[in-house]
């Protein structure tokens, strides 16, 4: 419950702006992400597909198609695949909290159209492991690149050793 509250302000533009709007934002920060990623090649066998992302408590219909092996904003219709869940169960999917078999199998997020388009797309979120190094080398500079994934490292050995430090019990 503490989560859903800690979300909320997150959700809230959910039920305020228009879905159009979000799904433009949505498609624009997946396909600059998506840059370096193997993941990106892997859309193409589901070009031409229209995908729904539903989001049940906040009464949003994000409609997306894959075109160019990108996520481009779609016009309301039928979509081939509707993924269906609340705002925390996509929150865990995106922040990997949660994987996605988890989220599935207890029905906390659902898939609903096409079967084969379906189960790729579960595929996809199951195999996503995502690439800062290849990411940075795709989007920036080579100097500046090296500079970013050395920052990132230093970031990730700090934040291991702070959680560490958490876990050790106080000398008696």
């Amino acid at each position: 419950m503490l989560m859903h509250s800690l979300l909320f302000p997150l959700q809230l533009p959910l039920r305020i702006v228009p879905d159009t709007l979000h799904a433009a934002v949505f498609a624009r920060c997946f396909n600059h992400l998506m840059r370096g990623q193997t993941l990106a090649v892997r859309l193409r066998e589901i070009e031409g597909k229209s995908i729904r992302i539903h989001i049940r408590d906040a009464h949003a219909r994000l409609d997306f198609l894959i075109h160019n092996r990108r996520l481009q904003p779609a016009f309301h219709g039928r979509p081939d695949v509707t993924i269906s869940g609340d705002f925390i169960d996509f929150w865990q999917l995106a922040t990997r909290q949660e994987d996605p078999d988890t989220l599935f199998f207890r029905r906390s997020l659902s898939i609903e159209g096409e079967t084969e388009t379906g189960v790729h797309i579960k595929n996809l979120l199951d195999a996503l492991e995502y690439d800062w190094d290849a990411h940075f080398d795709a989007v920036l500079f080579p100097g500046l690149s090296e500079i970013a994934k050395q920052l990132r490292a230093k970031a990730c050995r700090f934040m291991n050793k702070k959680s560490h430090r958490q876990f050790i019990a106080p000398h008696q």
